[in-house]
């Protein structure tokens, strides 16, 4: 299949304004991850990680390379400055020491909180003065592109 390009040369021309909302919306999410990763002296993989233990709780190293769409040896890299940097600490299975657990340490969440809080209160303040019809098409429209982003194939 092949796709227009916009004036501006982008590959996906003629999208609707939520759609363009949402591109923009992204780019600017990604530069913030790159921004708030540096303010807490950290990559923004190494963030990530944080995030999901953060979310999910401890997970198996596992879990986090699949999570996190890497190699298992990338993880334990990860895992090594993180742990390093006091960040995370490793837990090994009292019934089966090869069985380990990772888990962020609270100072990492109180960090990641910190770091994190302000953006997602000021956010939070924007849907807030939302009209209810408002909020509602927002959330069918998230709702709608989650599920679309959970039903595509990984290849």
């Amino acid at each position: 299949m092949k796709h227009e390009r916009d004036a501006s040369g982008h590959w996906l021309a003629g999208l609707s304004d939520p759609m363009v909302s949402m591109r923009d919306f992204l780019q600017a999410h990604d530069e913030l991850i790159r921004r708030q990763a540096r303010r807490m002296g950290l990559n923004a993989t190494d963030m990530q990680t944080l995030r999901l233990l953060d979310l999910h709780g401890p997970l198996g190293p596992t879990e986090l390379a699949r999570r996190l769409d890497l190699k298992t040896a990338s993880v334990t890299v990860v895992l090594d400055r993180l742990e390093a940097a006091g960040h995370v600490e490793r837990i090994r299975d009292e019934r089966d020491r090869r069985r380990v657990t990772v888990r962020a340490l609270p100072q990492a969440l109180d960090l990641l909180f910190d770091t994190w809080a302000p953006v997602v209160r000021a956010l939070d303040d924007i849907a807030r003065g939302l009209t209810p019809a408002q909020r509602s098409g927002v959330c069918a429209f998230f709702d709608g592109a989650a599920a679309v982003i959970a039903q595509t194939p990984e290849s």
